[in-house]
């Protein structure tokens, strides 16, 4: 069985920005007193922030 090395894996960081979204839009919704449409803004964000690094990454190679 092969041992996957994560270190040196630009892929293993995929939907890390999703996650700082989802986490801004949270504590946007809850100040805004409106935690539903907080979330939502923060995953399009961090999927939008996500799908940009990943295509300026792919443009390196």
């Amino acid at each position: 069985m092969k041992v996957r090395d994560h270190k040196n894996n630009e892929n293993s960081k995929d939907g890390s920005y999703v996650g700082v979204g989802i986490a801004i839009g949270v504590a946007l919704g809850a100040a805004l007193k409106n935690i539903p449409i907080g979330i939502a803004l923060g995953v399009a964000v961090g999927s939008a922030m996500d799908g940009s690094r990943n295509r300026s990454s792919r443009k390196k190679k």
